[in-house]
């Protein structure tokens, strides 16, 4: 173990929640161990301002528990505690153990963990010492812990020396570990994302020989690690290291295959990515039906043509194809009703865009769903789809005053002869 003191390194306590203080300190009070571990570490030692405390203590979840009642335990996989100051959540974990090992009273540890048979941790509630904690962690750069009573940083694994290398490696053996948790290997690639690092020779060469395993994760699991993968700010190199190292097709397999073959679909879809990052750094709203709808726009085209081809019309089949992409993808990645619904929206108005003629176009800028609809058309026309102008159309249309709008879809809207409906025949009324 390697301790770093106060003078050697650039964390300040003004730069940490006071909530994770206090956390700690009340621990600490309760003759606990407790330190400051994980990202929010990692981020100061680089300078940064981190978002989120985690905490690490020698105190069960149940003694946490009772220390503080504003927490409550959650997780059956990991329980941990989570402490709640207003808007604010410290996490506290207790420290993790080796499952092969016994505990202080000499009961073997394994009855509080369990395996598959192919090795997946199915459950992991084996405690242990701070030591053992800080090898059982994922990545070296997130395995550092800092004690808030004397300022000092302790190091278990070279974490130190992997953040000045700018180094993502995985603790331990990788295949062992990704056999463990396969969604290791999506946090190695999000957080070489999240913070331009690259990626340790021995990590990356391990991807590949266990990446078939994410075909065992829960999909409403891998929906929560898609969250995380693309809503960080970091979405654009995310996608590219997932295509690098083969991954995103246990997420996206059509897309996946699409993309690889299809260079405007590629670009869409780096574009989505490209504006989402840009929203998150202007601190805009993002939302997942927006991403989900790039990811899954190359498939929903190609099936809503092919049943065009059979003869259905432009909008049935695209309700169809929307229906068989989505129930479809649901099989590797839970999409939420809530993210599904606004995402055929989203299609299903590029179709609509296309009618610029008639009060329809005027009713369509007031829609809740345009805006979004709006900006997918101005990406697709930005990845090389072919458009017909309509994305100029509707820019210049959003600026001009509704009775302007009128005369605008009424010159556009082309002349339609009225006939009239031949009169019906009154029934006699003789007996």
């Amino acid at each position: 173990m390697k301790v770093i003191p106060r003078d050697q390194h650039c964390i300040s306590r003004q730069n940490i929640s006071d909530n994770a203080l206090k956390v700690m300190a009340r621990l600490r009070g309760s003759d606990y161990q407790a330190y400051l571990v994980g990202g929010a570490v990692r981020d100061l030692l680089l300078g940064g301002h981190p978002k989120d405390f985690d905490v690490a203590t020698d105190a069960t979840p149940e003694q946490v528990h009772e220390l503080f009642r504003n927490s409550r335990i959650i997780g059956r996989r990991f329980r941990i505690v989570h402490v709640r100051f207003g808007r604010e959540i410290i996490e506290v974990t207790t420290f993790r153990g080796h499952h092969d090992s016994d505990d202080d009273e000499g009961r073997n540890r394994s009855s509080h963990s369990r395996q598959s048979s192919s090795g997946l941790l199915l459950r992991d509630n084996v405690f242990g010492t701070l030591e053992e904690d800080a090898v059982r962690r994922d990545l070296t750069v997130n395995a550092l812990y800092y004690d808030s009573k004397t300022f000092e940083v302790f190091d278990h694994v070279q974490g130190l020396e992997d953040l000045e290398l700018r180094h993502i490696r995985i603790i331990g053996d990788p295949v062992q570990r990704f056999t463990e948790d396969p969604v290791r290997m999506l946090r190695v690639l999000r957080f070489a994302a999240k913070l331009d690092f690259s990626i340790d020779e021995g990590t990356a060469r391990a991807i590949p020989e266990c990446a078939s395993l994410l075909g065992e994760i829960p999909a409403a699991r891998l929906f929560d690690e898609f969250l995380k993968l693309f809503l960080a700010g970091n979405a654009e190199a995310t996608l590219l290291l997932l295509q690098q190292h083969r991954l995103l097709q246990y997420l996206f397999p059509d897309s996946a295959r699409l993309l690889g073959k299809d260079d405007t679909a590629q670009a869409l879809v780096v574009a989505a990515m490209r504006s989402t990052d840009l929203r998150i750094r202007e601190d805009k709203p993002v939302t997942p039906a927006f991403l989900l709808a790039a990811l899954l726009w190359p498939v929903a085209c190609a099936t809503a043509a092919r049943l065009r081809d059979r003869g259905e019309p432009p909008m049935q089949a695209m309700n169809s194809a929307a229906q068989q992409t989505i129930a479809e993808a649901s099989r590797y990645l839970s999409i939420p009703r809530r993210f599904s619904q606004p995402m055929r929206e989203i299609w299903e108005f590029q179709l609509r865009l296309e009618r610029r003629g008639g009060r329809k176009a005027v009713e369509l800028v007031q829609h809740k769903r345009f805006r979004a609809a709006y900006d997918f058309l101005l990406l697709r026309e930005e990845a090389g789809e072919t458009t017909e102008g309509l994305g100029a159309w509707w820019t210049e249309f959003q600026t001009l005053p509704e009775n302007q709008q009128l005369q605008q879809v009424a010159q556009d809207k082309p002349a339609r002869s009225r006939r009239r409906r031949p009169r019906r025949k009154r029934p006699s009324n003789a007996a």
